[in-house]
């Protein structure tokens, strides 16, 4: 009799409309609660066409979801949240492409050489508009991407807005190598420069920062360009670790919400390059985490900021995974540099303003900061 309850039980949470009002109170909740469940009953039952069940569900979080007007929060429904966790795996790969958050969905910012996308055609300055069947419209960037990355050797349709035209690209997929660290050397005065530039703050990113500065000054380097364009975050931590490169100790960012405990990361004290003139370059598209190290390392005097106003991301998400398999990818807090600011909507303003002129061939914004950082250069 016991199971033969328990199964009655669970039925009748499901279906509140059927139960007397003293048991509805206790199988269902508060009364917010009842009417969502007796709503997507009523619906599943007598609509003029049959709806699953969990499509009611998924449609009711969706949109509980979309009254927040917050473009990093979204709801991924069961296998949305599988695909999601499975590009976490290194199986896992996508069409070469490095993207940031538009309001259509995805703007292109690289196009890898070689890559699938490089052989379909697609190029910087293009917008993903949907992937296969699905819009990208107002997702946020975490679940876009997620629809477009896959197994290597499966497809994806992809839609492109390029100007006023649309067109679609059916991608093969494929596992892209893509260098974390790039590291250069320029002349400036007669001077020797490193340019290092990071791709993204992905696990380990701060180890590999931290060997090409160590290399740029064993050739003999008398300044660096930390060159963070195009760059759209990743883990907050990584970001602590790589700005604590630079900085000997103190505050690098402070995270703060109304369901999360106030916290500053501080710099580990175990500097690489603690003295060497440092000039910042960013873009539009440096976003997050690697906005968290421009402010930091530009609030505590270490550094330079050259370029363009980032991209403001000043918020942080949650990944809560939910009793249908689904989950919410919810924005939980806030994050401040050291000097309190948050940079939502403005970004980090650069202390001097420099971009590319896409008609030359030239780095014109590199060769800002190569200028700022000469006076410094001994």
């Amino acid at each position: 009799m016991i199971p033969l309850a328990l199964v009655a039980g669970l039925w009748l949470g499901g279906h509140p409309r059927l139960l007397p009002g003293f048991a509805r109170d206790v199988f269902v909740g508060d009364e917010d609660t009842r009417v969502v469940a007796e709503a997507i009953d009523r619906i599943e039952a007598d609509f003029y066409r049959p709806i699953p069940r969990g499509q009611l569900v998924d449609a009711a979080v969706e949109g509980a979801v979309g009254t927040l007007r917050d473009r990093f929060s979204a709801y991924f429904d069961p296998r949305e949240y599988r695909d999601f966790r499975e590009t976490a795996d290194s199986r896992f790969s996508g069409v070469g492409l490095a993207v940031r958050g538009d309001r259509r969905g995805l703007r292109i910012t690289r196009v890898y050489d070689k890559s699938p996308a490089a052989r379909a055609g697609l190029r910087v300055g293009d917008v993903v508009t949907r992937a296969g069947r699905r819009s990208l419209a107002g997702m946020p960037e975490d679940a876009s991407t997620a629809l477009i990355k896959g197994p290597a050797g499966s497809e994806v349709r992809l839609t492109i807005r390029r100007g006023a035209r649309s067109f679609s690209r059916t991608v093969t997929r494929a596992t892209i190598a893509v260098p974390v660290v790039q590291r250069r050397s320029r002349e400036v005065g007669g001077r020797r420069v490193g340019v290092v530039a990071l791709e993204s703050f992905s696990s380990g990113a701060h180890a590999e920062v931290y060997a090409a500065v160590r290399a740029a000054q064993r050739g003999g380097a008398r300044g660096l360009v930390l060159d963070l364009r195009g760059n759209p975050g990743g883990l907050v931590k990584e970001a602590q670790l790589v700005a604590s490169a630079f900085l000997t100790d103190g505050p690098i960012v402070t995270t703060r919400g109304r369901n999360v405990e106030e916290d500053t990361l501080q710099a580990t004290g175990d500097p690489v390059a603690p003295r060497l003139p440092l000039v910042v370059l960013v873009d539009r598209n440096t976003a997050s985490a690697a906005e968290i190290v421009s402010g930091a390392l530009q609030d505590r005097d270490r550094a330079r900021v050259v370029g363009r106003s980032t991209f403001g991301k000043g918020v942080f998400q949650e990944v809560v995974p939910l009793a249908n398999g689904g989950a919410l990818d919810l924005t939980v807090g806030r994050y401040f540099t050291p000097d309190g600011r948050n940079l939502g909507g403005t970004g980090v303003v650069p202390d001097i303003q420099a971009s590319d002129d896409p008609a030359s061939p030239a780095d014109e914004a590199l060769g800002a900061a190569l200028r700022a950082l000469a006076p410094r250069l001994s």
